[in-house]
């Protein structure tokens, strides 16, 4: 239902009645930013006063010389709490710790279950409507993490409004897989999973949700998403699955002083510590169950699969998130169930207790290690939606970077101008292109005690070949990094200006940087990345020493 948003609405650091010297180090620095030309700070907050729930459309369409300028919400879109069957917090425990380590959204996503469906998802709905009305400049989304069929998990999540529980739990009783007993790799399975896909658009379109999105989550941890069902995802219902996670939660989880604490074997950064089985892709190597620099496989071969998708010409989100369940270090252990009583009974599980000694974990709080920034014109739901949908996002680990801005500039472009992430540039053939990139370099410890530092900046281009007659293909032979920035020495805000040259060819740009701790030749060789993220050692992937960021592509147009 509609309703207006007031200032007091939007975060803070984009708030300018806000006094300066009441933010946070974090606040203070996006605040900056803003004021630097980042994003129109005025435009924003002006935004926030006459957006609604319904009607939150950002001025300027994407793809046009003069894309709006952004502010961009730091968010988490998988997140568990205790109405989850393995999770243990409080839902005010990570709500809180989501505040403060800067999150402006998070996504609650409890796994499917016979409790969660029955009770559970009304019971938190209870919780997170209490959480809006006490903290509206925190956006808190409800969603569902999907037994994909056939396949891993997604992201499920609906705008507010009076139906989204209902939604989630209709869903959740009409398509998940493991309720249903759809988890066999069968070809009828994967048709359901379309299925549930365009039942979900003809909630949107019937109106009984203002908006509803699915990202696939932890895509290559068991090798079962294959290219052609991913694909089939993206084509089901345009603008209702619309990426992936570029990296996994659980980045703890190889850690190697909480490996040496709790005397784990096979660690790996994600707990991507598998092997192929029966039912895995085969034409997957085994090297895709690792992460590289914490990045999925699919994500961090320069010309692997997110590459051959996007060389299709179209655009395919990628995400990171801390999939919280159980925090390394923390002392709480799971509450202690009523007698007689259990998951599927209640719904949820009793809040935790506190130890005094280290639990068992793999993950990190929310917006600890792992963001995704997400570019809006207005703060609301709808705005974090619209802006994942148009492909306005970055992500990174370790608070890499305090902000980045990518535009694309034509023949016409001019100064602080030009196409953003998610967008199309269209030129004419032979036009001269340019890359603008606009940096503010960390400028306080991270969550680690450690102070970031962006070592180099990595230029990645794509040709656009059209939709690929193999839909099992997960190669983009012409995608390759074309150029590598050294911004080692480089502090504060700067600007970065790469010629692209004269173009000839439809294509893509996209952006990768790094800590410059550990690379070395990519996946597909030295000549398409010459300076990629690797694997780790069992029991050796100390996340905090290996922080990469990546952007969302721009395409170029050429007619």
């Amino acid at each position: 239902m509609p309703h207006p948003f007031r200032a007091t609405d939007l975060p803070a650091w984009a708030d300018p009645s806000v006094p300066a010297s009441s933010l946070d180090p974090q606040g203070a620095s996006r605040r900056t930013f803003l004021r630097l030309g980042m994003a129109g700070g005025l435009a924003l907050a002006a935004g926030a006063h006459a957006a609604t729930a319904n009607a939150a459309t950002p001025a300027v369409a994407p793809g046009r010389p003069g894309d709006p300028r952004l502010a961009w919400l730091v968010g988490d879109h998988h997140v568990h709490s205790r109405y989850s069957h393995d999770a243990k917090y409080d839902f005010d425990q990570l709500a809180r710790k989501g505040a403060e380590l800067g999150l402006d959204w998070m996504v609650f996503t409890e796994h499917s279950n016979h409790g969660h469906r029955d009770k559970g998802a009304a019971a938190e709905h209870e919780e997170i409507m209490a959480a809006r009305a006490r903290n509206p400049r925190q956006l808190i989304f409800q969603g569902l993490e999907w037994y994909i069929p056939a396949a891993e998990h997604g992201t499920v999540f609906a705008a507010p409004g009076p139906y989204e529980v209902e939604l989630l739990r209709e869903f959740e009783r009409r398509w998940d897989g493991k309720l249903n007993g759809w988890d066999a790799d069968l070809p009828e399975n994967e048709q359901r999973a379309v299925q549930a896909l365009r039942w979900l658009a003809a909630q949107k379109a019937n109106g009984y949700v203002d908006d509803v999105l699915v990202l696939a989550n932890h895509p290559s941890r068991l090798g079962i998403d294959s290219p052609h069902e991913i694909r089939a995802w993206r084509d089901a219902a345009r603008g209702i699955c619309l990426g992936m996670e570029g990296a996994p939660g659980a980045q703890g989880d190889a850690d190697p002083a909480w490996v040496a604490y709790r005397g784990s074997t096979r660690a790996q950064r994600g707990e991507y510590n598998n092997a192929p089985r029966p039912d895995s892709f085969p034409g997957y190597p085994v090297e895709s169950y690792r992460t590289f620099g914490g990045f999925d496989w699919m994500t961090a071969t320069v010309g692997g699969l997110w590459d051959a998708i996007l060389s299709e010409g179209t655009l395919f989100t990628i995400t990171s998130n801390s999939d919280n369940h159980r925090t390394i270090w923390d002392t709480w252990r799971d509450g202690d169930m009523p007698p007689g009583e259990s998951f599927d009974s209640l719904g949820w599980k009793p809040s935790p207790v506190d130890t005094g000694t280290p639990q068992p974990g793999s993950d990190f709080w929310p917006g600890e290690f792992s963001r995704t920034h997400v570019g809006v014109t207005r703060h609301g739901y709808l705005d974090v939606m619209d802006g994942l949908r148009r492909g306005r996002v970055w992500v990174d680990h370790g608070h890499l970077v305090d902000g980045l801005d990518v535009r694309l500039v034509g023949p016409r472009g001019g100064r602080g101008t030009g196409t953003t992430l998610g967008g199309r540039l269209v030129v004419e053939r032979g036009a001269s292109v340019e890359l603008m990139v606009k940096v503010r370099s960390a400028h306080r410890p991270n969550p680690h005690g450690a102070l970031p530092r962006l070592a180099h900046l990595d230029v990645i281009r794509g040709a656009v070949t059209g939709p690929s007659t193999d839909r099992d293909s997960w190669r983009a032979p012409e995608t390759r990094v074309v150029e590598q920035i050294d911004t080692s020495n480089r502090s504060g805000t700067y600007t970065l200006r790469v010629p692209l040259g004269r173009v000839t060819e439809s294509s893509y740009i996209r952006l990768r940087g790094s800590d410059g701790n550990r690379h070395g030749a990519g996946y597909l060789g030295a000549s398409i990345d010459p300076a990629g993220p690797l694997p780790h050692a069992d029991n050796n992937g100390d996340p905090w020493a290996d922080t990469w960021l990546y952007t969302n592509p721009i395409y170029i147009d050429v007619r």
